[in-house]
């Protein structure tokens, strides 16, 4: 019987795999780890979001079926969130769709708009579904390398001019995971105006839009004119209200890319659960002194982390937004890549974080460290790693000898 399935063959060894196996095994022998690994948000939904959902699930009408486009008071709930926060006006029935989570939106979209050998265009590193939601749905895969040292307009033009196939599709990511770089509307008109000319769609996730420290909130590409023409743009309640189990998210934007959407998600999925929806709605619609709240707690830990770590001999850049400090691997370090040095720092200093590498080849050489422990947690997990960082020439020393 054939057990190599196409796609299941598409998919390389899961990077974070070991480092995963490895936490568990220590956590089960009773350690303490500190997992600043996962961007798995520690702060609890706000009150208010949980009394609706409490609610409306005592009403048993809503435990049936939902609607897999998403009711229509969350559609315009989401299209109320884009007049306010981007003055952005959005058709709630044709130019909005909720998704389960981001993550699912990319990966439907994948499979909704591409054909087995279409070239789609990717930043490296990147928040894995960006490349293998396309690899799964049978796409050919071009990278772009990004980081604040590279001219991104460059490599893109470069990269369509020569691709064969031309690219259907570009992703982008700000402010992104893991890297935390952010961009300007400069940035998207550029983008907007080459993808219409080279008639190539633009698939954005503005996940962290809400989760920023410094200088303009983040913008959204559908506020350049002629966006819409090209682009459709992911969000999600994961980060912005601590809802990450919750999986709600959206897109809006390119009403033919959501249409395509949506058929899919009509085959795959009846919707979130009602109640989750009702109370996705009140999030968007009811105050918003949490999402400051929230803001204002990553911060303070972004700032204890930093400092922490440049005490204990590690500098890092503080990033501008995102739940992430986007790290490269202290000096001494570089030599044995961002896998092993994860590895050693889990096995010595009791801190998961994730290998850059996970994040595609060109993360190799940085960390990603998530602020989802507290203040208190953080300055003990910067202290375990200031005695690993002392010890390097014992535990690499080790670790030659036992190689």
């Amino acid at each position: 019987m054939n057990t190599e399935f196409y796609r299941i063959k598409r998919l390389p060894p899961y990077v974070f795999a070991e480092v995963n196996a490895m936490k568990a095994r220590a956590r089960a022998a009773g350690e303490d780890i500190i997992d600043l690994g996962m961007g798995n948000p520690d702060l609890a939904t706000p009150q208010h979001i949980v009394d609706k959902l409490v609610e409306t699930v005592a009403n048993p009408r809503t435990h049936r079926y939902s609607q897999s486009r998403g009711i229509p008071g969350l559609r315009r709930a989401l299209a109320g969130y884009y007049e306010r926060r981007f003055n952005v006006s959005l058709d709630p029935e044709s130019e909005v769709i909720v998704t389960l989570g981001s993550k699912e939106g990319l990966a439907n979209l994948a499979q909704a708009i591409t054909a087995p050998g279409d070239v789609v265009l990717v930043p490296n590193p990147s928040y894995p579904i960006h490349h293998y939601g396309f690899i799964i749905a049978g796409a050919a895969i071009r990278h772009l390398p990004v980081g604040p040292d590279k001219d991104f307009m460059d490599i893109l033009s470069r990269a369509a001019r020569h691709s064969v196939p031309k690219p259907i599709a570009l992703v982008l990511n700000y402010p992104s995971n893991p890297t935390a770089e952010v961009v300007g509307l400069d940035f998207y008109k550029e983008i907007v105006d080459f993808c219409r000319r080279e008639e190539i769609y633009v698939l954005s996730d503005l996940a962290y839009s809400e989760i920023f420290f410094e200088g303009d909130p983040p913008p959204s590409i559908l506020e350049i004119p002629g966006a819409r023409d090209v682009a459709v743009e992911f969000t999600s309640l994961s980060k912005t209200y601590s809802m990450a189990g919750w999986r709600i998210g959206f897109a809006a934007g390119n009403k033919t890319l959501i249409a395509a959407l949506a058929r899919v998600k009509s085959y795959v999925d009846y919707g979130a659960f009602t109640p989750i929806q009702v109370a996705a709605t009140a999030a968007l619609n009811g105050p918003q002194d949490c999402v400051e709240e929230a803001r204002q707690v990553y911060k303070a830990r972004r700032d204890v982390l930093v400092n922490a770590l440049a005490n204990a001999g590690w500098q890092i850049p503080a990033p501008k937004a995102t739940m992430f400090a986007w790290a490269p691997l202290p000096e001494g370090w570089q030599h044995i890549g961002s896998l092993e040095f994860s590895k050693l720092m889990l096995q010595h200093a009791n801190v998961a974080v994730s290998p850059g590498v996970g994040f595609g080849e060109y993360g190799e050489g940085f960390v990603r460290i998530a602020l989802v422990e507290n203040e208190q947690r953080i300055r003990q997990a910067a202290r375990n790693i200031r005695r690993f960082l002392a010890a390097r020439d014992e535990i690499l020393g080790n670790r030659r000898a036992v190689s």
